[in-house]
């Protein structure tokens, strides 16, 4: 299941209710300090565990018509079916537990009193209102099915030990169901149908929040984090084989307590009759992991940057982790202020990892930040922009674009330095692309195949971490007022399913503008990359393909990061190697792609009379 919408009311500084929508795969929350990011992010920690933050009386909102806190979340990509019976599966839609929209809507309220007690759980169902159907899900199996026989539909039921087929028949002996939406007690339900609810309940993601501020103690379970997300991840994807484990027990167990009944009915058969066999609860699972350090100092003593320096590397390895279970449960990372004690270039590569990390079907990531720089690497879908009006109410709204020049006025992002006396800029995706245009325009043009270098013409190579973020947009924006000219480089990601039909939209978009927008034949520049320097650098023979991960390849052989490979490497290919990486058949002849890349932004940005100036100079050296 899906997260897909929050709604809050009456919980600290959102007293009206506010819907909160979230993104399939990352949500990022920005806005300045105390505007009401980290109260959406702890309010869906108390909803899906009630542990690391619990409701007190301060959460009620100062602005609260009542001392009622109302946490609710909405789910779609509902499972197809709920398993209760073996035999007879039900849906949660034949059950009447979905909303109008047919999503799965949980309500949580938390009634503040001097004591504040566990949250009472609701369904809020479009749910038959007919006053002979409406209470089905709290009545027992034998009420069913009496219900059922005065009805007469016990032939319908296909076996009428099962109470959702008993349910199932009788609502659809009824001509006009009444649908209506409904508030549902989960303390309310019969037996069979809390049984249904505890397995969907079971199939709500995991959530993990990592806060960015908390006091360390011995106990404190950040100091067990990230980790032990990793355990209970590992819990729910291990579910049915513990459910399985758990019915052996049970069986075995409630098989000597009924052979111990035995023989006391051999002795005092009215003692026997009044006991029956059963479990309390069912077994807690419980497991606690951590990370020993060799000179007895607990994780939790470390500092805070040790400590978020684990959460990093927590993350890029679930980043790269493949995955091949497509059914598991899906699992929610929600990260406070991820550039809190870190140095800007981890902060960096926090973000990208999260980013590779939520693009999987089975994780969503939600993250808090007021930092520009991290800000510009998000992709504009995601952004949610928090505020406070002027009597201090807050508001989260959707990145559009009006709300993206908001949210960049609020953050004050800047224009990047290289702007400063540029006559143009190019645009490209990370800060290893500005090593792979400027090194390639100077080599080239020391051999005559380019009359001039970017440089020269004021060009300015800007990285923008990729077109659909926050600061392209803005960067955009200040290009435009500052009355520059502007064109784009991109990785084509050719061989990737997803990526490549992105970025040949991207560019689409861009050239419709009216804009210079290039893309790389090739996957990304590391695939340009000429083997022999590889080998010249590191001693390996290596083979790449144009489409295959040629920067995975590379960094793997040589222990390098991947993000440092084109920088390393990038730097020693003369212009031969160049040429030779980058040649390409077209109508029979054979072309150079970087040249003509790089001459077609020159001749984008540049004035005719000094292209022609240039030319000659270059002619006459």
């Amino acid at each position: 299941m899906r997260l897909k919408k929050l709604k809050l009311e009456n919980f600290r500084g959102y007293a009206k209710e506010t819907v909160v929508d979230f993104t399939d795969e990352l949500t990022a929350f920005l806005g300045r300090n105390d505007a009401g990011k980290s109260t959406i992010l702890e309010a869906l920690e108390i909803f899906f565990n009630n542990e690391t933050i619990k409701i007190d009386i301060g959460d009620l909102s100062k602005s609260a018509t009542s001392n009622m806190i109302s946490l609710t979340c909405i789910f779609d990509e509902l499972p197809g079916q709920v398993v209760v019976d073996a035999n007879y599966p039900t849906t949660l839609q034949d059950e009447f537990l979905t909303n109008a929209d047919g999503d799965l809507e949980i309500r949580k309220e938390c009634k503040v009193q001097a004591i504040v007690g566990k949250p009472s759980v609701f369904v809020i169902a479009n749910h038959p209102i007919n006053e002979n159907i409406s209470d089905l899900h709290r009545l027992k199996i034998s009420e069913l099915k009496k219900l059922g026989k005065q009805l007469g539909v016990e032939g319908d039921v296909q076996d009428q030990r099962v109470a959702s087929l008993w349910r199932k028949a009788i609502w659809a002996h009824e001509s006009n169901l009444e649908l209506k939406i409904q508030k549902i007690a989960v303390s309310d339900l019969g037996t069979d149908s809390k049984e249904v609810f505890a397995r969907v309940e079971a199939l709500f993601p995991t959530f993990a929040l990592f806060r960015s501020d908390r006091a360390s103690s011995d106990v404190d379970p950040e100091a067990r984090n990230p980790l032990q997300a990793a355990v209970k991840q590992a819990q729910k994807e291990l579910q049915d084989e513990i459910n399985e484990i758990q019915a052996k027990i049970e069986r075995s167990v409630i098989d000597v307590a009924d052979r111990t009944l035995d023989k006391i009915r051999e002795m005092d058969p009215n003692l026997a009759n009044e006991l029956t066999p059963r479990f309390k609860e069912p077994p807690k699972w419980t497991f606690n992991f951590t990370l020993d350090s060799d000179d007895g100092v607990p994780m939790n003593k470390r500092g805070s940057g040790a400590r978020r320096l684990i959460l990093l590397n927590f993350f890029r390895a679930e980043a790269e982790k493949r995955k091949t279970d497509n059914h598991s449960p899906r699992v929610i990372y929600a990260i406070e202020e991820p550039e809190t004690s870190q140095h800007p270039n981890y902060q960096v590569m926090l973000v990208e990892a999260l980013l590779r990390l939520s693009v999987r079907e089975d994780c969503q990531i939600l993250l808090t930040t007021h930092v520009p720089a991290l800000a510009g690497l998000l992709p504009t879908d995601s952004i949610r922009f928090v505020s406070k009006d002027e009597s201090g109410i807050p508001s989260v709204e959707p990145g559009d674009e009006d709300t993206l020049l908001k949210a960049a006025s609020s953050l004050g992002v800047l224009p990047e330095a290289g702007m400063a006396g540029a006559k143009a800029v190019l645009l490209v995706e990370g800060h290893s692309d500005v090593t792979f245009v400027n090194h390639s325009a100077q080599v080239l043009h020391e051999k005559g195949y380019l009359p001039r270098t970017l440089a020269d013409c004021g060009i300015a190579v800007i990285p923008i971490g990729g077109c659909g973020n926050l600061k392209h947009w803005v960067t955009k924006q200040l290009i435009e007022q500052l009355g520059l000219n502007w064109s784009v480089l991109l990785d084509s990601d050719f061989g990737d399913s997803i990526e490549h039909p992105r970025n040949l939209k991207k560019i689409e978009e861009i050239r419709e503008l009216g804009k210079i927008a290039l893309l790389t034949k090739k996957r990304e520049p590391e695939n340009y990359i000429a083997p022999s320097v590889v080998k010249d650098r590191y001693g390996v023979v290596l083979t790449y393909t144009e489409s295959c991960d040629a920067k995975k390849i590379i960094a793997s052989a040589t222990r390098t990061r991947p993000e440092d490979v084109l920088e390393k490497l990038w730097p020693l290919m003369s212009a031969q190697d160049i040429v030779e990486m980058s040649k390409y058949q077209s109508d029979g002849s054979e072309r150079v792609e970087i040249v003509e890349m790089l001459k077609a932004i020159l001749d984008a940005h540049t004035d005719i009379n000094e292209v022609i100036t240039a030319v000659l100079v270059c002619e006459t050296a």
